[in-house]
């Protein structure tokens, strides 16, 4: 199976998609999915939404391509109140991650603002009681089901005879059914002061972190009751607050190795091993714009919401408001690439302000093969930029809509040059051919074409994932989950 993500003649196509296909209007809240995340064989998708729920799917072995089927939900947070500070905590999923598995049952993480579920996930036998004392030869259970309800008595068999010691037999058990369960393992509670941004699983399987605004916590997955707090940036006086903590992430091949985002903009690398305490980073990766490109939006577009290790574990890829960048983990002095995600938003920078939309925390992951990142704009679109991490190779995007559109079966995604009409980029010309950028008429097409369409800041794609081991893609527009793929 190709996990080249690199390859520019492969087309992504939609391939499934989950959920009420409704006006966006009729969505109830409860149902817009807030997390999704494949689990690292990328035979099981997750999702969580902002009703509490979790929904698994599994791989549909028997279709060709990337299909997938239902596989159990279950209710993992519920909504409560914190009478002490006279706090409501929604019940909305923020964030799942999925431990390896180990045996036949699924684990898997999930948080909400305050509170970290540890899930089992497994298949449950439900047994009935086959044969009794009360059944008789010929009648089996039904003869013991009669017997029960009539008050011991049962067709062929005297009252007499149950009286005799001989002829009393252990009941038997036969499986009924086999259900798939959920059970909370562990609790992990009362120990965030401020909202859950981020949990990680370590590459040892046996810790996590989860971070708040100003601190990150060390846990052991086998203890619930106790963590350590590694990271603290909450000063002595709460006015001389300058940054907060967006985003944490362990390294995914050294266990002692984590990164923490900021909203001032920068990324932090630690090590574990040099302190208890890890508040003087190891290394730090930020660039900082001209003052000619301050703007009064500058310090909320700059903080970074989302913050991923390649696979292999070389290079971070970092997503701010209107940008994405990719850093070299052993070159702090600047990123190796920066990509302008939305440009034609800026001029629309005071609406996005005014309904805060400028608030929204796009996520960003990269390819299995760890060469390509994905993330998600406004219109519900997706962006992939393919070898992304290749500082000599043309710069390309791949535009996917997640929307109705996306069911028309002659809509591609291919790469084209970054800045060509997404729309046109999409479609196929009458030779079966990709629409050549010249044609579609670039850039000046694309901005006329968002001039007479304005951008929907309330159809954005937030939360998405990329299967570890090929070209497919989960992404979460508003309560639908859409499946793209190049299989």
């Amino acid at each position: 199976m190709s996990n080249d993500s690199t390859n520019p003649n492969q087309a992504w196509k939609f391939s499934q998609c989950f959920g009420d296909k409704g006006d966006i209007e009729n969505i109830t809240e409860a149902d817009v999915i807030s997390a999704v995340e494949f689990d690292d064989t990328g035979n099981y998708l997750a999702t969580g939404d902002k009703g509490g729920r979790v929904v698994l799917f599994e791989r549909n072995e028997t279709k060709k391509g990337c299909e997938y089927r239902f596989h159990t939900e279950f209710q993992s947070h519920d909504a409560e109140f914190d009478y002490l500070k006279s706090l409501e905590i929604e019940e909305k999923i923020n964030q799942i991650e999925w431990c390896k598995r180990q045996n036949q049952a699924h684990f898997l993480l999930s948080t909400n603002d305050k509170t970290i579920k540890l899930w089992k996930i497994y298949g449950k036998s439900l047994k009935v009681v086959a044969e009794n004392n009360l059944s008789d030869a010929s009648g089996g259970a039904s003869g013991g089901a009669s017997g029960s309800a009539g008050g011991g008595g049962t067709s062929g068999a005297s009252p007499r005879s149950l009286l005799n010691v001989n002829s009393l037999r252990l009941p038997r058990m036969t499986l009924h059914d086999t259900i798939i369960a959920a059970m909370p393992r562990r609790i992990y509670a009362n120990a965030h002061t401020y909202h859950i941004n981020s949990i990680s699983v370590n590459s040892d399987n046996e810790t996590y972190i989860s971070a708040d605004d100003l601190r990150i916590n060390l846990w052991n997955l086998g203890i619930s009751d106790q963590s350590f707090n590694i990271v603290d940036i909450k000063p002595a006086n709460m006015e001389e607050l300058t940054e907060v903590i967006t985003s944490a992430r362990f390294h995914p091949k050294s266990c002692n190795l984590f990164m923490y985002s900021t909203s001032k903009g920068s990324i932090k690398l630690a090590d574990m091993r040099e302190n208890a305490l890890c508040d003087k980073h190891a290394k730090v990766y930020e660039q900082w714009s001209g003052n000619a490109e301050q703007s009064f939006f500058t310090e909320i577009t700059s903080s970074i919401a989302n913050v991923r290790f390649s696979y292999d574990g070389r290079y971070i890829v970092a997503r701010d408001y209107m940008t994405v960048k990719i850093w070299d983990v052993n070159m702090e002095r600047e990123p190796i690439k920066s990509i302008n995600i939305h440009e034609h938003i800026r001029e629309r920078l005071c609406d996005a302000y005014e309904n805060d939309a400028i608030f929204d925390k796009f996520e960003v992951v990269f390819s299995g093969d760890s060469k390509s990142v994905m993330t998600g704009s406004y219109n519900n679109t997706i962006m992939i930029y393919p070898d992304a991490v290749n500082t000599s190779a043309d710069d390309t995007q791949v535009v996917l809509q997640a929307d109705k559109s996306a069911f028309k079966a002659k809509k591609v995604g291919v790469p084209m040059p970054i800045g060509t009409n997404p729309n046109a980029a999409n479609y196929l010309n009458k030779n079966g051919r990709p629409a050549t950028p010249g044609r579609s008429g670039g850039i000046n097409m694309m901005k006329r074409d968002l001039d007479h369409e304005p951008v929907d800041l309330k159809k954005n794609i937030q939360h998405l994932s990329w299967h570890p081991n090929e070209n497919s893609i989960a992404i979460a527009a508003t309560n639908n989950l859409f499946v793209f793929s190049t299989l």
